[in-house]
């Protein structure tokens, strides 16, 4: 049974048809000009080119065929930490190090490969993302949520696209920043010179990132950063844009160690040393289950592999070495922030 989806265009800015599809539908803009080249795709009752440019209040409807898991995705013996699930849905808290789901370079060594391994199963979604809602960056590590079938997966989407879906991550960020909370309203896209990054730029895709400091240290803070919009990198190209780069960011930090006065630099120099990659860390996840309405809320603490950047970056000892860094700092004391 093909898998239907009905959009309404919200934002006022204009749009090419592709590019939301492929925003809204976690799609890459081949897959989304695929649909309407084979006529899946609806505005306002009618068959649309890619090309279209849409408007505030038009109305899509997409007809995405039914695609089971395809035979090349493998199963991958890839270890995975599951913190609840149900028959519709599976809250991951994934590792930094794994891909989401294939792609160039990693065709069968992803989530997708070990939910597979797992028997995990999987609905909704396009060629090769069965399952999958929303993303993470590989050297990310956090809460997800995936779809076991395929009405949880059209019903999480239209949560994601409504703005329904609560998505905090705890990250260290260079410096102080000065403004509690932080709103950061900058549009993102493609480098226009290095395809493999993402910038602000003018013409981008409207992005919104919410920051909240929640303990100030030597050379950077801790953050609570609040999705309003799911770009790819958004948090890390925000936060370079203000000045404030994730500490370990191998792609947008620029030497955010650098920037630290002289009073604490030898310790950002070692701070830096010690981070193995970006200090990103999806920590919570809230949203309605899609089945049963029932209101869902799940924590996850600073990973392992950066506990030792933030006893540096604290100057605190056991505290936060032993996995409770979050907690112990008042991250997840936020009077709902």
């Amino acid at each position: 049974m093909a898998d239907l989806r009905r959009l309404v265009v919200l934002p006022a800015k204009a749009e090419r048809l592709d590019r939301f599809l492929a925003d809204q539908l976690s799609l890459s803009r081949t897959q989304a000009a695929r649909l309407v080249a084979d006529k899946m795709v609806q505005v306002n009752g009618a068959v649309a080119r890619a090309s279209r440019v849409l408007e505030h209040g038009d109305e899509i409807v997409v007809t995405i065929p039914e695609v089971e898991p395809p035979r090349h995705l493998l199963p991958a013996d890839i270890p995975l930490q599951v913190v609840w699930e149900d028959e519709h849905l599976a809250i991951i808290d994934k590792p930094a190090g794994l891909v989401v789901h294939p792609a160039p370079g990693h065709w069968d060594d992803t989530l997708v490969n070990a939910l597979i391994a797992r028997g995990t199963a999987l609905g909704g979604g396009v060629q090769g993302r069965p399952g999958i809602v929303h993303r993470l960056d590989r050297d990310t590590s956090g809460l997800m949520v995936v779809a076991k079938d395929d009405l949880a997966h059209r019903r999480l989407g239209a949560a994601l696209a409504a703005r329904k879906v609560s998505r905090r991550y705890a990250a260290l960020a260079w410096g102080h920043i000065d403004d509690d909370p932080t709103i950061i309203e900058a549009p993102i896209d493609r480098h226009p010179k290095d395809r493999t990054r993402m910038a602000v730029i003018e013409t981008g895709r409207a992005a919104r990132t919410d920051v909240h400091v929640v303990a100030r240290f030597g050379s950077c803070d801790l953050i609570r950063c609040v999705l309003h919009t799911g770009r790819t990198h958004q948090i890390r190209v925000h936060l370079a844009h203000i000045g404030h780069p994730i500490v370990g960011d191998p792609v947008y930090g620029a030497g955010g160690s650098r920037r630290i006065g002289a009073p604490h630099r030898l310790a950002s120099q070692r701070l830096e040393r010690a981070t193995p990659r970006q200090a990103l860390h999806a920590a919570e996840l809230a949203f309605k289950h899609p089945i049963s309405g029932v209101q869902l809320e799940f924590r996850s603490e600073w990973p392992a592999d950066l506990r030792e950047t933030l006893r540096l970056a604290s100057g605190k000892g056991s505290e936060v070495a032993e996995g409770q860094g979050l907690g112990y700092l008042g991250f997840f004391m936020d009077n709902g922030r």
